[in-house]
């Protein structure tokens, strides 16, 4: 087995999870560089001694997001049939504000001078209602030419059907510019969101092309993968022709490492709770992770398939601020990586999340970050001070404060993936990851009554691992928009013949053995009049039928006498994973704590744990920290610790 590398880009570290042929594992953490994230993994790869040698990199990351976020994409022009140009500007009509009698003016994601009109207009039976000519053409290409965007996104109506004429725009445009069209972005119904993809693809393509390119010209000879937001893998030529598939690419990973983690634990239903240092991000997984068509990226639609989770902005690196009516808040703004954290000693001033726990007690005054970054106690004091002071409270009460308000915000995102989806989290185990994760885990697990949880070993680099745990493979689908009833089977089976077999050829073509991919096909179903689908595997219109009743039930809690309406097919194809089983570990001698510590609101000193010195499968009451390399983690009361053969840590609660 050749070396593997997973990279995460996250807003604050570049994380780096290095597994040797001989099955051992190395981590590391670099702190991101979000001008040129390149550097970061650059400066990881010499750290870990890999430069020039041979390693398969699989990558999760953040520019896409981050250029959506921030505004920073590329100056993009949108095309698209005559009478639509204000379509991705006049979007659902819907108010972020519903009742502000003077909502703030929100600028449009194109402005008007960049969206076009043109010919190629066909109706809903796929006909031509208006044909796009030579004349329409070359007016299209002059006033391009002339407005001189870097991209360009093509959306006609009904391009999901009949495509020819997207095609056409694409190959009359410049051959230097990033051309987008519609029905390779997102080949579904909905103009609006279907626009609004392939914009966003337009938006932050040359952005993530250039990035790949310069990586994958800085690693030469190394075999190079891209996470998707489906928790997929491609390679970097198809990445950066469809960018708006990476907008969660990095949490995914998370959701694939938690799952590959859990199923080592023999804990098929979770919640997974992943807190970095700039957000953080829950999920409900029961085998496959479960993927939306409906997610959103700030204030845009992402029709793309990406695993369905939920993400607030709160995080190790959240600070906390007091309003002007005296209220203490914790993020959204975060301290990222630079300056970052006021104990990180980088001229932070402002108190975080991280800050709070450190005046706590909960992390170790004596940790260095990464083995490198020395925590600086006295200004994580002084930045809480300042807000104690101006709350008129102590030191520890206020940073108490600053916990437990960040702790609602993350409670309440986990009750949003659960309980509000009449999920009951009490029959599920609390997977916590992400740097920051371990210190809130016990806090988060009682406040939705659950009773175990699982801190996984290199919690803090857990979406690196997650990376060599995905597939490679592709997500394909077609809206179809047809009564259940009227079509045949070998109707829906011949449309998923087609999306399998154009995939197949895709991941074939990347280099994966034909042999190892195999397909899964679902179908998107409603009832007649209804706007909103749920997905289900496809093995016969009987059985999807007697499914869908059943699902609809569970979900909504009633099911109607109404008829079915199929309204996409959808094929996922997979390829062997990178990585496939965790590493054993031996405990460590002598398996005792390496000192202790004082934690606020705890009378006595509380022991101290290295992980690896961990006795396996022998439970070990809290309160208690327990740190690494990377992570710490605190035991509550009323919690008790069992470290299994893979070095995780299953928590329990053994008090009310």
């Amino acid at each position: 087995m050749e070396r593997l590398l997973g990279v995460d880009t996250g807003g604050t570290f570049t994380d780096f999870f290095l597994v040797e042929p001989d099955g051992s594992v190395r981590v590391h953490k670099e702190l991101s560089t979000p001008a040129r994230p390149e550097e970061a993994i650059l400066a990881g790869v010499a750290a870990l001694g890999l430069r020039g040698a041979s390693f398969k990199l699989v990558h999760g990351s953040t520019v896409a997001t981050n250029a959506v976020l921030e505004g920073k994409g590329a100056r993009t022009a949108f095309v698209t049939n005559r009478g639509l140009r204000d379509l991705l500007t006049i979007g659902r009509q819907a108010r972020p504000e519903l009742y502000a009698l003077q909502p703030q003016p929100v600028a449009p994601p194109v402005p008007r001078e960049l969206c076009l009109e043109t010919g190629g207009r066909l109706g809903a039976d796929a006909s031509v209602v208006e044909d796009l000519s030579a004349a329409d053409l070359e007016v299209l290409v002059a006033a391009i030419r002339a407005l001189a965007p870097e991209a360009v996104a093509v959306t006609l109506l009904f391009s999901f059907l009949d495509d020819r004429f997207e095609r056409a725009i694409a190959a009359a445009l410049p051959a230097d510019l990033f051309v987008s069209i519609s029905s390779e972005v997102l080949a579904e119904y909905r103009e609006y969101e279907r626009g609004i993809a392939t914009w966003l693809n337009a938006y932050v393509g040359p952005r993530v092309q250039g990035y790949l390119a310069r990586l994958v010209q800085q690693l030469d000879g190394v075999s190079l993968r891209v996470m998707q937001s489906s928790g997929l893998s491609c390679d970097p030529g198809f990445a950066g022709r469809r960018a708006v598939n990476l907008l969660l690419s990095g949490p995914a990973g998370g959701l694939a490492g938690a799952r590959l983690v859990a199923a080592a634990a023999g804990r098929p239903k979770i919640l997974t709770f992943d807190m970095g240092g700039t957000s953080t991000d829950v999920a409900l997984l029961a085998g496959e992770p479960q993927l939306t068509s409906e997610g959103r990226i700030g204030r845009y639609p992402v029709g793309v398939p990406m695993v369905d989770m939920h993400t607030i902005g709160a995080g190790g690196g959240s600070i906390a601020r007091i309003d002007a009516g005296g209220v203490l808040h914790v993020g959204p703004e975060s301290a990222g990586a630079q300056p970052g954290p006021a104990c990180y000693g980088q001229g932070g001033t402002l108190a975080t999340v991280t800050d709070a726990n450190l005046v706590l007690g909960r992390l170790p005054r004596e940790l260095l970050l990464g083995e490198r970054l020395a925590l600086d106690t006295a200004a994580a004091e002084r930045a809480v001070g300042d807000l104690a002071a101006a709350l008129g409270l102590d030191l520890a009460t206020t940073a108490q404060g600053i916990v437990d308000v960040a702790n609602e915000h993350m409670q309440q995102a986990l009750r949003v993936i659960s309980v509000e989806r009449g999920i009951d989290p009490r029959d599920h185990t609390l997977v916590s990851f992400g740097g920051a994760g371990g210190l809130h885990v016990c806090a988060l697990a009682e406040a939705l009554q659950m009773r175990e949880a699982l801190v996984p070993a290199r919690a803090g680099v857990l979406s690196a691992l997650g990376m060599l745990a995905a597939a490679p493979g592709r997500q394909r689908s077609r809206s179809i928009r047809r009564p259940f009833t009227a079509l045949a089977e070998s109707e829906v089976a011949a449309w998923l013949d087609e999306l399998a077999a154009a995939g197949h050829a895709e991941l074939v073509a990347e280099g994966l053995a034909a042999q190892d991919i195999t397909a899964q096909a679902s179908v998107d179903v409603c009832y007649q009049g209804q706007s909103f689908t749920l997905n289900l595997p496809w093995q016969s219109k009987a059985e999807v039928e007697t499914a869908f009743h059943a699902a609809h039930a569970r979900r909504y809690g009633h099911r109607l006498d109404l008829g079915l309406v199929l309204v996409n097919v959808r094929v996922a194809l997979r390829a062997t994973p990178a990585f496939v089983a965790l590493p054993e570990e031996a405990a460590q001698r002598p398996a005792e704590p390496v000192g202790t510590g004082r934690v606020h609101g705890i009378a006595d000193a509380v022991p101290v744990w290295r992980r690896e010195r961990l006795p396996r499968g022998v439970g070990l009451p809290g309160p208690l920290v327990v740190v690494d390399a990377l992570n710490s983690t605190w035991v509550a009361p009323g919690w008790t610790l069992t470290a299994d053969r893979h070095a995780n840590c299953l928590l329990t609660r053994t008090a009310r």
